[in-house]
């Protein structure tokens, strides 16, 4: 079977985890419609979005997987941590037990992803600064600690969300540059696309990609 040309080089896999309410849907409809939903209902479960962006030079593929807060379905959202290149990690800035929480996410995120997942702490709805309730500096110190990228971003106004997924794509592919993620491993979350076909290098492991769960 031949396959046709790619129009990306790369998939990486993205989850986004936090609090039920923090805005992880609104985010993920920001970056993938630029459009702010106002009215943003609970995810039940898990929702997937993509969106093909430029790193580097590199057309890369985002499969991101926006999974539930509420704690009846982190059972659920668990398994699909699994082989994620990169998590967004989102609190509310105006709701302290969001941030509160943080470490509980975090600890999943470790313990369930691989170890060179790239994870970036998102302190959302920046755009209610009369309201904060956890200050910039105190995040931006707990991300340091735990060796987290760190962004304030508003999925209402669409504040630093393609920084958001690009700063986490920028170190993702960095890691696949120096080595430091292998490639061929199950779980890094990563698919490398040949923009063409290179002399029967295309096997089944190079098929292209099907718009679903990979786990």
């Amino acid at each position: 079977m031949t396959a046709a040309p790619y129009n990306y080089s790369y998939i990486f896999k993205y989850i986004i985890i936090g609090d039920m309410g923090v805005g992880k849907s609104c985010l993920l409809h920001q970056f993938t419609e630029k459009k702010f939903m106002a009215d943003c209902p609970h995810t039940i479960g898990v929702e997937f979005g993509t969106r093909i962006m430029e790193v580097h030079g590199q057309k890369v593929k985002l499969q991101i997987w926006d999974t539930a807060g509420q704690e009846r379905f982190r059972a659920v959202t668990r398994s699909y941590y699994r082989g994620a290149a990169g998590a967004l990690m989102v609190y509310d800035i105006t709701r302290r037990s969001t941030y509160n929480h943080l470490s509980s996410w975090l600890t999943d995120a470790r313990n369930l992803t691989n170890p060179n997942t790239v994870i970036i702490l998102i302190g959302n709805k920046a755009d209610l600064e009369a309201q904060r309730d956890v200050t910039y500096e105190e995040a931006k110190q707990f991300a340091e600690e735990n060796g987290l990228l760190f962004l304030e971003a508003s999925a209402k106004t669409g504040e630093n969300v393609e920084e958001a997924f690009l700063e986490a794509a920028k170190r993702i592919y960095q890691n696949i540059q120096d080595g430091s993620l292998d490639l061929n491993a199950a779980e890094s979350g990563v698919q490398h696309k040949p923009s063409a076909p290179q002399g029967g290098r295309l096997n089944a492991d190079n098929q292209p990609a099907k718009e679903g769960c990979s786990c």
